[in-house]
C-alpha cells in the first residue's frame, strides 16, 4: 500500500496533541504565580511562543511539497523531544520563555506535516480526514489536559517529563509507520510547485477565511490564556479549570461525531464556519452574567460546539479549494494564520484587561465573532460560485 494507513496518521496526530495539551494549560498561570510576570509581559511571551509557531507551520509547509516528508517529519518531532527534555531542567526566567519558543516552533512544524500528510491519503475525502485529525486531536488533549491537573501540583518538571515520553512514543510510530512511498516523496516536480497559481476566486475565499481563522483565533485565546488567571482568581482552583478542558475536549468528540452525521444529509462548509463563529461569540457573550463554575461550564460548552464547527471545516475548505502541487504550502499557511491569532490573542487580551476589565473584554469578543462573521457571508457570497473545486 503507497499510503499511510489513516489509523496511523490520526495515532500520531493524538498522540502528538497529548504532548502538546501538557503544555499549554499551564503557561499562563505559572508565568503569572510562580515566575511573578504581569499578564501583559506573559501575552508578549505567548505573542513570540505564536510567532515561532507561525515560522514552523509556514517553512514546514514550504518545505513539504518539494522535499523529503519523511525526513522532515521525523525532524520535526526530533527536535521537539530535545526542547521538552530541557524544560524539564531548565523552567526558570529566562530558559522557560526560551524553551516556550523554541517548543512553538516545533509544534507548528509537527501539525503542518501531519495535515500535510493528510493530503495525501486518497481513500477517503478531505473532509472526512481532516474531522478525523481533529477528533484525534481533540481526544488527545482529553489526556493531556487531565494530566496537567494531576502533575501541575507536583511540580512543572513532571509536566515536561511526560510530554518527553509522549513525544518518544509518537516518533517510534512515526518511524515505523510514516515511510511510505506517498509521504516521502511528492507525487510532482519541485518545478511546478513554483508555477502553480491559484484561481483568483479561490484565493479570495481563502484569504478571507484566513482572516476569519486569525480573528477567531484572537478571541478564542483568551479561554486558553487570560480566563485561566481570571478563573482561578475567584478562588477555583487550577484543576478544576484543566477540568474545563477535559470537558472541552470530551465535548469535542461527541460534538465532532453529530457534525459528521449531519454532513452526510447536509454538506455545506460554508455554514459550518458560520455557525461555529457565531457559537464561539456567544461563550463570550454568556460570560458576561457567569460568576460561578457552573457558568464557566455552560460558557464552555457553547464554545466547544462553535470550535468543534469552524476550526476543522477552514483546513477541509482550504483542500477543496487547492491543487496537489501547493496542498503542503496551504496547509502550513492555514496553521500560520491560526498561529497568528494566537500569537495576537494573549497579548490583545492582556492589555484590555490590564486596562479595563474582563468584562469588556468578553463583549469586545462576542462583538468581533459577529462581525467577522457577518463579514465573512457577504464576501463568500459573491464569489462561491466561481471557485474551482480541486478535490472530493
Amino acid at each position: 500500500m503507497n499510503e499511510i494507513k489513516l489509523h496511523w496518521l490520526f495515532m500520531g496526530s493524538l498522540i502528538n496533541n497529548i504532548a502538546v495539551s501538557t503544555v499549554w494549560p499551564l503557561t499562563t498561570v505559572y508565568m503569572h504565580d510562580a515566575l511573578g510576570k504581569s499578564l501583559t509581559e506573559v501575552g508578549i511571551i505567548l505573542f513570540l511562543y505564536s510567532a515561532s509557531n507561525v515560522l514552523g507551520n509556514y517553512i514546514g509547509g514550504k518545505l513539504f511539497d518539494r522535499h523529503n516528508r519523511y525526513i522532515l517529519t521525523i525532524l520535526g518531532i526530533v527536535f521537539s523531544i530535545v526542547v521538552s527534555a530541557g524544560l524539564i531542567f531548565f523552567n526558570g526566567w529566562p530558559a522557560y520563555p526560551i524553551g516556550l519558543v523554541l517548543f512553538g516552533f516545533s509544534t507548528g512544524w509537527n501539525l503542518t506535516m501531519i495535515n500535510s500528510l493528510g493530503t495525501t491519503v486518497k481513500m477517503k475525502s478531505g473532509r472526512f480526514i481532516f474531522n478525523m485529525l481533529y477528533l484525534a486531536q481533540n481526544v488527545g488533549v482529553v489526556f493531556g489536559t487531565m494530566a496537567v491537573g494531576l502533575l501541575y501540583p507536583m511540580g512543572i518538571s513532571s509536566v515536561f517529563l511526560l510530554s518527553t515520553i509522549i513525544l518518544i512514543v509518537y516518533g517510534v510510530n512515526a518511524i515505523f509507520t510514516y515511510n511510505k512511498p506517498n509521504s516521502i516523496h511528492p507525487s510532482i516536480k519541485k518545478i511546478d510547485t513554483k508555477k502553480v497559481k491559484l484561481p483568483k476566486p479561490n484565493l479570495a475565499i481563502i484569504m478571507t477565511f484566513f482572516v476569519s481563522l486569525a480573528v477567531i483565533w484572537i478571541v478564542y485565546e483568551q479561554w486558553v490564556s487570560n480566563m485561566s488567571v481570571y478563573i482561578t482568581g475567584m478562588g477555583i482552583p487550577m484543576s478544576m479549570y484543566s477540568l474545563l478542558w477535559t470537558l472541552n475536549a470530551f465535548l469535542l468528540v461527541v460534538f465532532q461525531l453529530i457534525i459528521n452525521w449531519i454532513a452526510k444529509y447536509h454538506d455545506s462548509l460554508y455554514f459550518q464556519i458560520y455557525f461555529g463563529i457565531i457559537f464561539i461569540g456567544l461563550s463570550f457573550f454568556t460570560l458576561i452574567f457567569m460568576h460561578s463554575y457552573i457558568g464557566f461550564v455552560i460558557s464552555m460548552i457553547i464554545l466547544t460546539l462553535g470550535e468543534t464547527s469552524v476550526i476543522p471545516a477552514i483546513p477541509a475548505l482550504v483542500n477543496e479549494l487547492t491543487p496537489v502541487a501547493v496542498k503542503g504550502k496551504y496547509q502550513g499557511l492555514t496553521n500560520a494564520w491560526a498561529s497568528v491569532g494566537k500569537a495576537i490573542g494573549p497579548l490583545v487580551g492582556g492589555i484590555v484587561i490590564d486596562m479595563t476589565s474582563y468584562h469588556s473584554l468578553f463583549i469586545a469578543c462576542s462583538l468581533t465573532c459577529l462581525l467577522i462573521c457577518i463579514l465573512s457571508m457577504i464576501i463568500a457570497s459573491y464569489i462561491r460560485k466561481r471557485v474551482t473545486k480541486y478535490s472530493e
